[in-house]
């Protein structure tokens, strides 16, 4: 009795194996797939739910009286009108006027000083390339110190030799001395003054039709004194050597 359920469950296993084989031969085999749809009826309806418009989304027509009303500012009033300025505006105005007043002659000051300092540099920079200019080149060998101490002594020593003659003369001797030993003494810088002194004389044409007449005057009275100069030495030689022969006979003949 006690072996009975034993042999019950023995005979009940081989039965429950045949049914879960046979079951799992006649189930329908199917493919599942890890990204298929769960759902795969079509549904009946369409859903047009969010492309009917309600009446939240609508926007509300404007009219053109509204957008007219809404741009064209509002008149004012006939009181804003007709009200005079305050004495503050008044006050406004006037301090605003003084203000540009003020500022329209304090630039017109200051334009004016840096319009006096742009000329008082230009001349002086024009000055220091004139003064620098006259100096000789150091290739020349002239020196200012040594020359320009001798042209003041000639001009003292013109200044003693007429101390007793004229006014003319004791203005003009001076100059002269004075001039010959800068021409002597310094030619390059002379030089240098008398193209500088032609270039002003070149923006007054009578003044320079002057100069070149008397520059001409002056050549001609000079190359006309070298060669009378020259003729004199020649006819003093001559007269030397005749006077010099006749010794020579006298004193040939006296022997």
């Amino acid at each position: 009795m006690s072996f009975r359920p034993m042999f019950q469950q023995r005979a009940v296993a081989p039965l429950a194996a045949s049914l879960l084989a046979g079951g799992v031969a006649l189930y329908p085999r199917r493919t599942a797939f890890a990204e298929e749809p769960r759902d795969l009826k079509k549904p009946i309806y369409d859903d047009y739910e969010d492309e009917i418009p309600t009446t939240r989304n609508i926007p509300t027509p404007t009219t053109p009286a509204a957008v007219s009303s809404s741009i064209i500012p509002a008149t004012p009033t006939s009181s804003s009108a007709t009200s005079s300025p305050t004495p503050t505006d008044i006050l406004t105005a006037q301090v605003r006027q003084a203000r540009l007043f003020l500022y329209q002659n304090s630039l017109a000051v200051e334009t004016c000083f840096n319009n006096f300092l742009s000329r008082a540099l230009h001349i002086e920079n024009a000055f220091t390339n004139t003064v620098a200019s006259l100096a000789p080149s150091p290739e020349s060998g002239e020196r200012l110190l040594p020359g320009g101490v001798y042209v003041v002594v000639a001009a003292m020593a013109g200044s003693i030799v007429s101390r007793n003659r004229g006014l003319i003369l004791r203005t003009a001797s001076p100059l002269a001395f004075g001039t010959v030993a800068a021409w002597t003494l310094l030619p390059v810088t002379m030089r240098n003054v008398s193209d500088l002194v032609w270039e002003y004389e070149k923006k007054v044409p009578v003044v320079a039709d002057s100069h070149l007449r008397f520059r001409a005057q002056a050549e001609h009275f000079y190359h006309t004194g070298v060669a009378h100069s020259a003729m004199g030495r020649a006819m003093m030689e001559e007269k030397i050597g005749e006077a010099r022969k006749k010794l020579e006979e006298i004193v040939s003949k006296g022997h």
